[in-house]
C-alpha cells in the first residue's frame, strides 16, 4: 500500500452458501478521491461497503482502509471512516444537536473541538436553524443531511456513502452532492460513493468503478470508459460493458449471461 492509497483491495471475494456476492475484485483508492462504485441492485456494492466497514468478513482477499486491516484491526479502521447507509439511521427522538453530540462522545472527540465542530457542520448542511428540532419533524432530505454532519463528525479520513440519495428528490439530491464536493474539496476528504445513478457517477466521481454480478468489469474516469467503448455516455458505456441498461430486470436465460460474460471479456 503506497503512500498515496487510502483503501486497498486485492482478489476479494464474498460468498454466501452457493451464491458468490462478490466475486475476485481487486482496486486501489488514492487519498482525497471521489470513488464510485456503479452498478444496479445486487451487483455487489453494498457487499463490498461491508467489508470495508468490518461489518462482514470477506471469504478471501485482502483488504486494507487507512492502512488498516478491517479484519484484525476493527477499531482503527471505525475510526477512520464516517458512513452514511442506504437507510436512515438518525435518532428521530432526539434533536439534531443531540443526535451529533451522541456520535461526537461516542468517537471521544474532545469537548470543545466537537462544539465547534457541530456548529460549523451544522451551517454546512444548513440545518443550523433546526439544531434543537426534533429529528421526527424532519424531511426525508433533512435527514439525509443530517446523517452527511453526523458521518463527518470525527474528521474521518475516508466517507463512505451507500446509494445516500436513494428517494430523494432531485433537487435535494443536487443539494446533497454539492455538499459532499464542498467537504472533498475544503477537507481533502475520500469519499467512496455506489451508485445505480449513471448521472451521479459521471458529475461526481474522479474514478467509476462499473460492477455487475460481483464482478468489476471496468475501472477508469468517466471520460476513460467512454473512449474505452467508443461511446459518447457514461449510459452507454455501461450498456456496452455489460450487455443491459443498469435499471433493466435481471436476465435470467443461459444465452444472455453468455453474452454478458463474452462482453465482459472483451473489455478486461
Amino acid at each position: 500500500m503506497n503512500s498515496n492509497t487510502i483503501i486497498e483491495v486485492s482478489h476479494l471475494t464474498k460468498k454466501f452458501g452457493d451464491f458468490t456476492a462478490v466475486n475476485d475484485i481487486s482496486f486501489s483508492v488514492a487519498k482525497g478521491e471521489i470513488f464510485a462504485f456503479l452498478g444496479p441492485n445486487g451487483a455487489g456494492k453494498t457487499t463490498t461497503i461491508k467489508m470495508l466497514t468490518t461489518l462482514l468478513n470477506p471469504t478471501t482477499g485482502m483488504l486494507r482502509v487507512n492502512g488498516f486491516d478491517p479484519i484484525t484491526e476493527r477499531n482503527e479502521v471505525r475510526r477512520s471512516f464516517g458512513i452514511v447507509f442506504q437507510d436512515p439511521s438518525v435518532d428521530d427522538e432526539l434533536t439534531a444537536y443531540e443526535n451529533l453530540l451522541f456520535h461526537g462522545v461516542l468517537y471521544n472527540v474532545e469537548e470543545q473541538l466537537r462544539e465547534k465542530r457541530i456548529t460549523e457542520l451544522l451551517a454546512i448542511v444548513e440545518l443550523s436553524d433546526r439544531r434543537n428540532s426534533l429529528v421526527k419533524t424532519f424531511s426525508g432530505g433533512m435527514k439525509r443531511r443530517l446523517e452527511i454532519a453526523r458521518g463527518l463528525l470525527h474528521h474521518p479520513k475516508v466517507f463512505f456513502l451507500d446509494e445516500p440519495s436513494i428517494g430523494l428528490d432531485p433537487q435535494t439530491r443536487n443539494h446533497m452532492w454539492n455538499y459532499i464536493l464542498q467537504l472533498n474539496k475544503k477537507e481533502g476528504i475520500t469519499v467512496f460513493l455506489t451508485t445505480h445513478y449513471i448521472e451521479e457517477a459521471e458529475k461526481i466521481a474522479s474514478t467509476v468503478a462499473v460492477i455487475d454480478h460481483g464482478e468489476i468489469v471496468a475501472l477508469g474516469s468517466p471520460e476513460k470508459l467512454r473512449q474505452q467503448t467508443n461511446t459518447k455516455s457514461l449510459e452507454e458505456s455501461f450498456l456496452t460493458l455489460t450487455g443491459h441498461q443498469i435499471r433493466d430486470e435481471e436476465l435470467s436465460s443461459g444465452e444472455n449471461m453468455r453474452e454478458r460474460m463474452r462482453v465482459r471479456r472483451r473489455f478486461r
